[in-house]
C-alpha cells in the first residue's frame, strides 16, 4: 500500500501532529515502509495455527500473603497535620 503526501498531510492534521515541509517527504516514505511490511506480513499462510495470547505460558509465582510489618497507625496518627475520628484530613481540592 502506498501513501502520498496529502494523506499524510491530512493524517497529521487529525492527529494534532505538526509535520513541517522538510520532513514530510521522509515521514511519508516511512509510513509507506511500514505499510509494505503489514502486507507482506498479511500474505503469510497462518491457517491451522492457534493465536498466541502470551509468549509465556508460564504462571506467575506469589509470595504468601502474610503482615511482615508492625501496626504503626498511632505513630503516623501523631505526626499528620490534621486527624479526626482517626481519620486523616485533607485540603479540599476539587469543588
Amino acid at each position: 500500500m502506498s501513501v502520498d503526501s496529502s494523506e499524510v498531510t491530512k493524517l497529521a492534521e487529525l492527529a494534532r501532529i505538526a509535520i513541517s515541509d522538510e520532513t514530510l517527504q521522509d515521514v511519508t516514505e516511512r509510513l509507506g515502509n511500514v505499510l509494505e511490511l503489514v502486507d507482506q506480513l498479511q500474505l503469510v499462510d497462518t491457517a491451522g495455527i492457534a493465536p498466541l495470547a502470551h509468549p509465556l505460558d508460564e504462571v506467575q509465582r506469589l509470595r504468601a500473603d502474610d503482615v511482615t510489618e508492625q501496626n504503626q497507625r498511632e505513630a503516623f496518627q501523631n505526626i499528620a497535620p490534621q486527624v479526626e475520628d482517626g481519620l486523616y484530613l485533607v485540603p479540599k481540592v476539587i469543588d
